[in-house]
């Protein structure tokens, strides 16, 4: 019985660490990772370590690792889209800077064409 647990344990890990390493190869061929993309990532690789570390306490490494790498993908996930929400709204305050900058030249030049033609008493 404890050597087919183990090897059952053994294969769930070996399955879940093929899965993951895919993923990450077929969306690495895809362009450059998101915020949310990176933050998954490494809350699924700390989760799995320290589900790892936790599981091989009560002798259940492979079970603790999977456990662990869901719950950090989850909690990576959620980190990662907090950043890339930031990220996209500082993008659209530097776009609102440059639209005014670009308005506020308009604008000057607009003043100095009409400076020009109004004579000055």
């Amino acid at each position: 019985m404890n050597v087919a647990f183990h090897r059952i344990n053994r294969l769930a890990g070996i399955i879940g660490m093929t899965a993951f390493l895919g993923t990450l190869t077929l969306r690495c061929a895809g362009g450059s990772l998101t915020p949310r993309e990176k933050g998954a990532g490494i809350g699924a690789l700390g989760g799995a370590a320290a589900g790892g570390l936790i599981g091989s306490a009560v002798r259940h490494p492979a079970a603790g690792a999977a456990i662990g790498g869901v719950l950090g993908l989850g909690a990576g996930a959620l980190i990662g889209d907090q950043l890339q929400g930031r990220e996209n709204a500082a993008i659209n305050q530097d776009v609102q800077i440059q639209r005014n900058q670009l308005e506020l030249e308009r604008q000057r030049i607009e003043l100095e064409e009409i400076r020009k033609r109004r004579p000055e008493y």
